[in-house]
């Protein structure tokens, strides 16, 4: 992990160990061969780690990654009063939390700042105390994100919100009630804040123009179980009957789909195979047939999914990001990395963050054909990509250069680990375990 994580994190998560370790080095042409564990969702476990904030009964998850994003929010959640208790058996990472004690104005600044996720605390704590002071989150810096939909949609639940100072004040004086809100696109995070403080205010909420990403189902799946009413998921309609009083409950976390699609891009570009143990075809919505299409062979087996690449190889495909079902936008960088070495052209556009292209220039340094018009990307085929030294710039930019360097020839050396830890779990030792040549460094 990062070694410029501080020391709260230690005391929140016991797997956590800082790692002096500051680049990772990869030498590629090694097939991976072998099966790799895809974690739990780093996209789910988020919301699902804040929702126990609702309750002041245990809520236990199985399934969680030990990534960084989540020794980050666990440091958040211990900080508001919260208590943790963490357990590892064969089948995985379990948490328990217990927030029968929660303190709305304990939140640390710097951890805040480090992750975008952390925004979601405010629908949690207006909802449970009728309070919350929050700094404006941080995270990657792929667009502009604002939070303009998360607040307009609390005030139409009553709450009062100030913007200042790099601050939010929020307090709902009256508590919050049951609004229809109409968000303007479909925003993940928005969708989850906005439920977040519904399964709570008096009244039945109507969220129109929801996001229907599978990571919104599995919240509500966790809200359900803690004795919520929400109708409507998958859907871009959601229906909330608030003011349940709300329990425990034990929920596992969804396996990673994005951690999914990347793998399935690593074991196509090596040209391996790949037991994708708990990847599903269904959480990739648009994506299946498009690596289908690229020359990724994706198939079913018991417990999983085994991916390689097709007899025929890789092939350019046109890519359009847009919410679930659609292309995911965390899949693009990805995806981008394989098709550099696919015979002909491909056209990639990135509708959802306007500066989701950051990495082009890195897989540029390794040889790649890439021109980039606005929002979108014309990436032509060469024969291979050379190892380089690059740096990654986001979660997904990060393991997209992990993918170049694993197709590469030579050796790649990869800075902005902190990325990398922040969305995958091990990521460099499961690789290993499939035979890639990769290894932190100094």
């Amino acid at each position: 992990m990062s070694r410029s994580a501080s020391s709260p994190l230690s005391d929140a998560v016991p797997w956590w160990r800082p790692d002096p370790a500051r680049t990772l080095v990869i030498r590629g042409g090694r097939p991976l061969r072998g099966t790799y564990p895809v974690s739990g969702a780093k996209n789910a476990v988020l919301p699902l780690m804040v929702s126990a904030l609702l309750t002041p009964h245990l809520v236990t998850l199985h399934n969680m990654p030990a990534s960084l994003d989540v020794a980050v929010l666990a440091a958040l959640l211990r900080r508001l009063g919260a208590e943790l208790h963490w357990s590892r058996t064969e089948a995985g990472l379990s948490v328990t939390i217990c927030a029968d004690q929660v303190h709305p104005v304990r939140i640390d600044r710097e951890l805040v700042a480090r992750m975008r996720a952390s925004v979601l605390l405010l629908g949690a704590l207006l909802a449970r105390g009728g309070e919350a002071n929050l700094p404006m989150p941080g995270g990657d810096a792929i667009g502009l994100r604002g939070i303009d939909f998360h607040v307009a949609g609390l005030r139409a639940m009553g709450a009062e919100i100030e913007l200042a100072g790099g601050t939010i004040r929020a307090t709902a004086p009256r508590g919050l009630s049951g609004a229809e809100i109409l968000l303007p696109q479909p925003s993940v995070g928005a969708t989850e804040n906005l439920l977040l403080a519904a399964t709570m205010a008096r009244g039945t909420t109507i969220i129109r123009n929801a996001a229907r990403e599978p990571e919104i189902a599995d919240l509500v799946a966790c809200l359900a179980a803690m004795g919520a009413s929400i109708e409507g998921a998958g859907t871009d309609v959601l229906a909330i009957a608030g003011g349940r009083p709300l329990g425990g409950a034990v929920h596992p976390v969804m396996p990673d789909r994005i951690e999914l699609g990347t793998l399935a891009c690593a074991a196509a570009i090596t040209g391996g195979e790949l037991h994708l143990r708990h990847g599903r075809l269904d959480l990739l919505g648009a994506a299946a047939p498009l690596l289908a299409a690229a020359g990724v062979e994706l198939r079913p087996v018991e417990d999983g999914l085994m991916a390689r690449r097709a007899p025929s190889g890789l092939a350019g495909v046109d890519i359009v990001t847009r919410p679930h079902p659609g292309f995911a936008t965390d899949l693009q960088a990805p995806a981008m990395a394989l098709l550099a070495t696919a015979t002909g052209a491909s056209m990639i556009t990135e509708t959802i963050f306007e500066q989701r292209f950051r990495h082009v220039d890195e897989l540029r340094k390794m040889g790649a054909a890439i021109a980039v018009r606005g929002q979108t990307a014309v990436v032509r085929g060469v024969p291979a990509l050379q190892g380089a030294v690059v740096s990654g710039t986001d979660v997904r930019a990060a393991a997209a250069l992990v993918i170049a360097g694993l197709g590469a020839e030579g050796e790649t050396v990869l800075d902005g680990l902190d990325h990398l830890d922040r969305g995958y779990d091990r990521m460099a030792d499961k690789l290993a375990a499939c035979g890639a040549d990769i290894r932190r460094a100094g």
